[in-house]
């Protein structure tokens, strides 16, 4: 089974990812511009495929969708790390730019590209969805 491993800035939240992510995306909504000044790169895992070891900090608040997301970030250092939807709570989103090697997972959407300011470089090869896609399967092995 693959294992990624992650962390926050000042390294007082680890975390572990265990197995695939069921998507790789690059989020374009206004809340992902906020935090990232740009978009972000994201995850979605099962909540269970997700170990974090250190203490978390939370912002909620309602997204342009409708959901009320949940943010999780370092109390210490502020690097947002994970996030979760009332819509969706069991999976995870976990920000690329804080794995080990965040080379060892490429985007296949953009999501939100109508909210994309007009400068943003979005990959042609990519999927675009405009707004919020529908989450994918979840695949168990037996």
């Amino acid at each position: 089974m693959i294992e990624r491993t992650g962390r926050c800035l000042c390294g007082a939240v680890t975390f572990t990812l265990v197995g695939e992510p069921l998507a790789v995306r690059v989020c374009w909504c206004r809340d992902c511009q906020h935090l990232a000044a740009n978009g972000s790169v994201n995850a979605m895992v099962p909540a269970e495929a997700l170990v974090v070891a250190g203490p978390l900090s939370e912002y909620i608040k309602q997204a342009d969708s409708g959901n009320v997301v949940t943010r999780q970030f370092c109390p210490a250092c502020g690097t947002q790390l994970f996030a979760q939807s009332s819509a969706r709570p069991q999976f995870r989103m976990v920000r690329i730019g804080n794995l080990d090697d965040p080379s060892s997972l490429r985007p296949g959407m953009n999501i939100w590209a109508a909210s994309a300011p007009g400068w943003a470089c979005l990959d042609p090869a990519l999927e675009r969805v405009e707004q919020q896609p529908a989450p994918p399967p979840i695949h168990r092995s037996a």
